[in-house]
């Protein structure tokens, strides 16, 4: 992982901590099953956990919807986590739109399918 990336140390401790999952359980689980895996992982390494953290959605000043991040880390990092096939774009797409709907600048996609992906995004104001 590059070390110039906003919050490169916390986003290297969440990789370490979805590979441990994932070579732990491989593949095959429920989402849930991995979520709650990783949330002892990532309490193990030191972090703080926020699981299922509501976050509203605004229009202008009111809202209109809310949706729950799978993880929160430290009040910096969102974790959207996913248990399919692959990856599609609409994917990244919902993790940008939950960065623009928080206070959040940077979120993590995490797939434990059969082969393990991420994706990294950034979203700044």
């Amino acid at each position: 992982m590059n070390d110039n990336y906003k919050y490169s140390d916390i986003t290297s401790l969440i990789l370490k901590a979805f590979f441990n999952v994932y070579n732990e359980l491989g593949y095959g689980f429920l989402e849930k099953v991995y979520e709650n895996a990783l949330i002892i992982e990532l309490k193990e390494l030191g972090l703080n956990v926020q699981q299922q953290a509501p976050i509203k959605v605004l229009y202008g000043k009111q809202i209109v919807g809310d949706f729950l991040a799978d993880i929160i880390v430290n009040d910096l990092v969102i974790i959207e986590l996913k248990a399919i096939e692959r990856l599609n774009p609409i994917h990244e797409v919902q993790l940008v739109n939950y960065l623009k709907a928080s206070d959040i600048e940077v979120g993590l996609l995490l797939n434990f399918g059969k082969i393990p992906q991420y994706k990294r995004r950034v979203f700044s104001t």
